[in-house]
């Protein structure tokens, strides 16, 4: 059978992979939960906030940026899902690298997606602060007082269960795409009667009168992709969220396949309508792009309940990270990879140690709203794309030797597979090494993110030298 198409395959062979860290979950996660969890994953605070920015800096054509990303972005979740129907395991890709890569592999996997996380709760709680300085009644409580705040809601409701977990991404989701919804369809009857915004008239003509498509030429759209991979970084959540529901084999191919139609619609849609609505100097990265359309329509209310909305896409993402990385952080400890510690679960069947060891991060990310609240979430979204990269790179590498193995029979691919394997695997991560070089050749801090790569891959080595004795013993006792 060709990888090339989509029939039906034998069912695959049980794995002979046994992860301790999928032990003592409950299954309390319905469908629902899956898929708005997967809407949630592809709609998040680089789309509510960061798209400002990137439309004053390069133009209606990040459109294209967001469809090409789009695109790869899928292709990774694609190839978890795969990985997914195999074996469901709450370590996720950690997990799949420990299969198919081995201790060294998995230990890899799992602290750069830890890099991923830890960062973007810091972006993410540094937007939330953002969006709540909208409203005067917070204009004089400090960035970090609010980050902080912000923290420690989401933080309590993720230590309780996954039910709780579930139940307040659900709501997030709902909130996160309604908003949407009714933003398009306001904007589409603006554009349509051409009703004014600020002096400005909708259509074509705002684009082709301020510059075209690219207003600052071709570079600017490609040095704002690695901001753009940034937006998506929350679409692999659902195949962690596998662990933690009943037969994700009929939940998950739904969940994953709805992905690319929302990233054509919802990524790519609101940002034409955007450029349409107003010229692309309109629009600051100190501002939702959404809040400042119905600013200028100036109906009351309208831009309040726009950064409401964006408040909470802000800490949807929040929430997830703290979910995942508890999950990830339980599968490395009991492996030895993580401290044991972060292995530690409550009454509530929640990997509590591995959800506090990421807040703690938050907590010094709320230090770096006091210190420098202007360049915070500059900084720390730099670090989290590399952590991104890396995490999009293994779940690649996972599928290239799981495909390697099934050609070899060791394993047997689900009907649910990547398509155009392996040729999949090898473009998107050609993808995320020219997003790199794109990332070192913008200069300032992303060129810094850049030369830190010897920084933390020293790090990593370094890491892997202390825990090493420790994750040999344990492999020997499951051995």
């Amino acid at each position: 059978m060709s990888d090339r198409t989509m029939t039906e395959a034998p069912a695959p062979a049980p794995s002979r992979h046994v992860d301790a860290g999928d032990e003592g979950y409950s299954k309390d996660l319905k469908s629902r939960h899956i898929n708005m969890i997967a809407i949630g994953g592809a709609i998040g605070t680089g789309l509510f906030l960061g798209a400002g920015g990137r439309l004053a800096g390069a133009g209606p054509s990040l459109a294209i940026a967001y469809a090409v990303c789009g695109v790869f972005a899928f292709f990774v979740v694609r190839a978890l899902g795969e990985l997914v129907l195999y074996r469901p395991s709450s370590g996720a890709f950690v997990s799949y690298a420990r299969e198919f890569m081995g201790e060294k592999g998995a230990y890899t996997a799992g602290w750069l997606y830890f890099l991923n996380w830890s960062t973007t709760t810091v972006a993410d709680i540094t937007a939330a602060a953002v969006f709540a300085h909208y409203w005067s009644a917070f204009t004089d409580v400090p960035q970090w007082v609010l980050a902080f705040i912000a923290l420690a809601i989401v933080l309590t409701a993720n230590l309780i269960s996954v039910k709780y977990f579930g139940e307040m991404e659900f709501w997030f989701s709902i909130v996160k795409v309604s908003a949407l919804v009714i933003f398009m369809l306001v904007a589409i009857y603006l554009v349509a009667t051409s009703h004014p915004i600020d002096g400005h008239t909708p259509g074509l003509a705002t684009i082709t009168d301020n510059g075209g498509l690219f207003p600052s030429g071709v570079l600017p759209m490609l040095l704002v992709v690695q901001g753009v991979v940034f937006a998506y970084a929350s679409v692999e959540l659902c195949g962690v969220a596998a662990g933690e529901t009943e037969n994700p084999e009929k939940i998950m191919p739904k969940a994953i396949n709805s992905i690319m139609w929302r990233v054509g619609v919802f990524y790519v849609g609101s940002v034409v309508l955007l450029a349409l609505l107003l010229p692309y100097s309109a629009y600051s990265a100190d501002q939702s792009p959404f809040v400042t359309v119905f600013d200028k329509l100036g109906i009351p209310g309208t831009a309040g309940i726009m950064n409401l909305v964006v408040l909470t896409a802000a800490l949807s993402s929040l929430n997830s990270g703290l979910y995942s990385t508890g999950r990830i952080l339980r599968s490395m400890a009991l492996s030895g990879s993580a401290p044991k510690f972060t292995g530690v679960m409550n009454k509530g069947k929640v990997p509590y140690g591995g959800v506090l060891f990421t807040a703690a991060f938050g907590v010094a990310g709320v230090g770096l709203n006091y210190w420098m609240p202007g360049e915070a979430f500059e900084i720390v979204l730099n670090l989290a794309s590399i952590g991104i990269l890396g995490t999009w790179g293994m779940v690649m590498l996972c599928s290239l030797f799981f495909w390697h193995r099934s050609k070899n029979g060791l394993v047997s691919r689900p009907s649910y597979r990547l398509p155009w394997a392996p040729y999949t695997q090898i473009v998107t991560l050609l993808f995320l090494v020219t997003v790199l070089v794109l990332m070192w050749s913008d200069g300032g801090v992303g060129r810094t993110t850049v030369m830190l790569l010897p920084a933390i891959a020293a790090a990593l080595v370094g890491g892997w030298f202390l825990v090493r004795g420790r994750v040999a013993e344990l492999a020997a006792n499951r051995d």
